[in-house]
């Protein structure tokens, strides 16, 4: 079993930043893809980045290219989403999941979930 640990949200204007962070605990974290995804009021969980198990390729949606960057420090089990140049459009919870290995950008393909954390950006 993997237990899986946000932190870092927050409420933040528009244009400004945030680093979340995700602690792992169980498992061996460097065999799993790791990823972030986001969900706001009234709609589905949708994926925003991932990271692969060996911590050399990343995945983003179109929607956060170039603004969010994930990374992983396998030392401390922990991934973490700097989020840039936030929009109000970015508000949402944020989860942390883990899947054995592989990537993917279907939520219903992850083991694991963290329990959330409340991004809020303001205009």
């Amino acid at each position: 079993q993997v237990q899986l640990a946000e932190s870092g949200g927050g409420l933040v204007q528009a244009g400004g930043s945030l680093r979340l962070s995700c602690a792992a605990a169980g498992g061996t974290f460097s065999t799993y893809a790791m990823a972030w995804f986001r969900q706001a009021p009234g709609k589905e969980r949708e994926f925003v980045a991932a990271i692969a198990w060996n911590g050399d390729t990343t995945y983003y949606a179109d929607s956060v290219k170039g603004r969010f960057t994930i990374s992983s420090d396998n030392a401390k089990s922990t991934v973490y989403l700097q989020m840039n140049s936030l929009k109000p459009g970015d508000t949402a919870v944020y989860y942390c999941a883990a899947r054995w290995l592989h990537y993917s950008d279907y939520a219903l393909q992850y083991d694991y979930w963290g329990q959330g954390t409340q991004v809020t950006v303001s205009s």
